[in-house]
């Protein structure tokens, strides 16, 4: 997958970056196109002209030594990269491109891509695991960045633990991963619901749930570096939208039905994430309401159930509901699985540690008409959703129609 493909390759000031030849080798032999981007510190463990020899190309250390004076190095490569991978990538870089640093080839180069960035760790276990790297390594993620985890063994502080950096072979096969990935959806358009709606009382007060969106975009993500064409339908929700994913505000479930309508009829792949009220006030108060007496008595309406109604209007799509269950989970997520006419439910058990709203990793079983596909224990949002993500698309590759998109 990696074949034909422009790499740039960051190195900086780690012991390991000895192990940045190997890995410049092995991704030359895969045929990429590789320019290696390197800091000053990074050259008192290895010569530019090593790297030169490996990948043919000039390398860049200088930020300011232009070769060709009709374009900016920096920005030239940015823009005709397909890939960036930083290895090893020492605390100090993570740190830079966390907060937005550029202070040398690779940080400069690395806030000019739009291309995807995988990023390889290697340091010392008590820097690896310091809040402020776990803090930046997290940022790095939720702006769509992706790691390859250092192993564990012998540093060469002394320590054997965690920090390694990861083998060359592995590096270069998660970066194939990724371009497979990226082929996976390409031309399909994928709709997600994601967060909870807001149910207004009175100008002051709404009904809502604990729903952060997180899991809804966290699967945004994952479907745009599959290369679909994404729209996330969001209502209120925490933390930002992963970058290139069209967002749609709402407040109301009605707004998240009008939303969502509009769209479904042109969509490949659509993920009810959100948690949709099920009830409204009968009555909304245009002023802010008095206390009256110790009981006040609320009449609700139910609202229009949109991932219902989407089942009954599917014509080729492939739908995929959520269920957030207290109890007998399969039981429950069947029954919501035939009722609404889904492809697959993807069901949680809120109850559980790890698995309930406003955390940042996830624990579900996913249901079809046959019964169970998969369980998936305790794991961050984020890996989960391209764990999900690809059962989707094989889903869709094997239906008889593949989608309404291309």
């Amino acid at each position: 997958m990696i074949q034909g493909k422009t790499v740039l390759l960051g190195i900086t000031g780690g012991i390991a970056a000895y192990k940045g030849a190997a890995l410049c080798s092995k991704l030359v032999q895969a045929g990429a196109n590789v320019h290696v981007l390197m800091t000053r510190s990074a050259t008192q463990f290895i010569t530019p002209l090593t790297l030169q020899t490996l990948s043919r190309n000039h390398v860049f250390v200088d930020t300011f030594d232009e070769q060709d004076p009709s374009v900016v190095s920096h920005i030239h490569l940015a823009d005709h990269a397909d890939l960036a991978i930083i290895a090893p990538a020492t605390a100090n870089i993570i740190g830079k491109l966390a907060n937005g640093l550029a202070d040398d080839m690779v940080s400069t180069t690395m806030l000019a891509v739009t291309c995807p960035v995988l990023i390889a760790p290697a340091m010392n276990v008590h820097m690896y695991e310091h809040p402020a790297v776990v803090e930046n390594m997290n940022k790095l993620a939720q702006r769509g960045a992706l790691f390859v985890e250092p192993g564990t063994g012998q540093l060469a502080c002394g320590y054997v633990a965690k920090g390694r950096l990861a083998e060359p072979k592995d590096i270069v096969l998660a970066a194939n991963n990724l371009f497979a990935k990226s082929d996976a959806l390409r031309g399909k358009r994928v709709l997600i619901t994601a967060g909870g709606t807001i149910e207004r009382l009175d100008p002051v007060r709404y009904l809502t749930n604990d729903s952060s969106g997180k899991m809804g975009f966290a699967l945004a993500e994952a479907a745009k570096l599959m290369g679909a064409d994404v729209t996330l339908v969001a209502g209120r929700t925490s933390g930002q939208a992963p970058a290139g994913v069209a967002v749609v505000p709402v407040v109301s479930a009605q707004d998240m039905l009008e939303a969502v309508l509009d769209r479904f009829d042109e969509s490949d792949i659509v993920i009810k994430a959100a948690a949709v009220a099920d009830y409204r006030p009968v009555q909304v108060h245009r002023e802010k309401l008095k206390k009256t007496g110790d009981r006040y008595q609320l009449e609700l309406e139910r609202t229009t159930d949109i991932l219902q109604l989407l089942g009954e209007r599917k014509k080729g799509q492939l739908l995929v509901g959520f269920a957030a269950e207290t109890e007998q989970l399969d039981h429950y997520a069947m029954d919501k699985l035939k009722r609404k006419n889904c492809d697959l439910i993807i069901a949680n058990d809120i109850g559980m540690a790890g698995a309930g709203f406003n955390v940042d990793t996830n624990a579900v079983s996913v249901f079809d008409h046959n019964g169970l596909v998969e369980r998936y224990p305790v794991m961050p949002k984020r890996e989960l959703a391209g764990r999900l993500m690809a059962i989707m698309a094989a889903r869709l590759a094997s239906t008889p129609f593949g989608g309404l998109g291309e």
